[in-house]
C-alpha cells in the first residue's frame, strides 16, 4: 500500500483537528484519562474521517504557509473544544452561589481532575451532570459534532472570524439566567428562613439568631438539595441545550463568517 504525500498531508491536519478538539472538549480532557488513550482514539477517529470525508488537496505554496493551515486546524478544534466546555462553569457558579447562601462557602475541595478549587455543591452539579452526559449519550453527540464540523469546515478552509468575541458576550448572559435559574430553589428558600429570623428577632430579641439562624440555614439548605436531586435532569438539560449551542454557532466564525 501507497500513500501520497498529499494524501498524507491531509490526514496530518484531520488528526490536528481532532487532538486540538480532544484537549479541549468535555469529558476527553479529563486529567485522570491516560495521554495514550486520548491519543489512540484521536488517531482511530482521524483514520475513519480520512475515509469518509471528500479530499480536497491544501493550498499552500511553502512550510510556513503550511504551518499557519495547521495552526489554524489546531485552533478550531481547541475552540470547538472550548466552546462545549465552557458551560460547565454554570454548574460551577451556582454552586458557589448555593454553598455561600447555606454556609458552606468556607469549604472548598480540590479537583485533581481539573486542578482547581471548587465549592461542594459545584462539585456534586459537576459530577452528576458529567453522569449524566454518559447516560444520554451525549459524548456521542460531541463527536458527531466534531465529524460534522469537516463537511461544514473542509480542511484547510479555516478562518477565524474576530466577531468571535461576540458569542462569548452572549454566552455571559447566559451564564449568570442559566446559574441563578439553577440556583432559585435555595435562594428562595433562604429568603423565606431570612424573613422567619427577622420576624423572630422582633418577637423575642433576647434570642440570639446569629447561631439560630447559622444551624436552620444549613438544615433548610440541605434539605433543599436532597430535594434538587430530583432537578438533575432539568439542570442537566439546560447545560446540554447551552452546551449544543455554543458549539453550533461557533462553527460559523470558524469559517470567517459568523455574526
Amino acid at each position: 500500500m501507497t500513500v501520497s504525500l498529499y494524501h498524507l498531508e491531509f490526514f496530518l491536519l484531520i488528526l490536528v483537528r481532532i487532538s486540538g478538539f480532544m484537549v479541549a472538549a468535555p469529558i476527553f480532557s479529563l486529567r485522570n484519562i491516560p495521554m495514550r488513550v486520548k491519543a489512540l482514539l484521536a488517531i482511530a477517529i482521524a483514520i475513519l474521517l480520512f475515509h469518509t470525508v471528500p479530499y480536497a488537496e491544501v493550498e499552500y505554496a511553502t512550510t510556513i504557509e503550511y504551518a499557519l493551515v495547521v495552526i489554524s486546524e489546531m485552533l478550531a478544534g481547541v475552540i470547538m473544544g472550548f466552546m462545549a466546555n465552557v458551560a460547565y462553569y454554570i454548574l460551577a457558579f451556582a454552586g458557589q452561589v448555593i454553598d455561600q447562601e447555606i454556609g458552606f462557602s468556607m469549604v472548598n475541595l480540590y479537583d485533581p481532575i481539573t486542578s482547581a478549587q471548587v465549592t461542594v455543591t459545584g462539585n456534586l452539579y459537576t459530577y452528576a451532570v458529567m453522569l449524566m452526559l454518559f447516560v444520554t449519550n451525549m459524548h456521542q453527540y460531541l463527536i458527531r459534532a466534531l465529524t460534522d464540523s469537516f463537511l461544514v469546515l473542509p480542511v484547510g478552509t479555516v478562518s477565524l472570524d474576530s466577531g468571535i468575541y461576540l458569542l462569548m458576550k452572549r454566552f455571559m448572559v447566559d451564564y449568570f439566567v442559566l446559574g441563578f435559574r439553577i440556583v432559585l430553589p435555595v435562594f428562595a428558600s433562604m429568603l423565606v428562613v431570612n424573613t422567619v429570623l427577622a420576624v423572630l428577632a422582633r418577637v423575642a430579641p433576647q434570642m440570639n439568631m446569629f447561631v439560630i439562624g447559622l444551624q436552620l440555614k444549613v438544615f433548610v439548605g440541605l434539605a433543599v438539595l436532597v430535594l434538587m436531586v430530583m432537578m438533575i435532569t432539568g439542570v442537566s438539560d439546560l447545560i446540554f441545550r447551552e452546551m449544543m449551542s455554543m458549539l453550533k454557532e461557533s462553527i460559523p466564525y470558524l469559517g470567517g463568517t459568523g455574526g
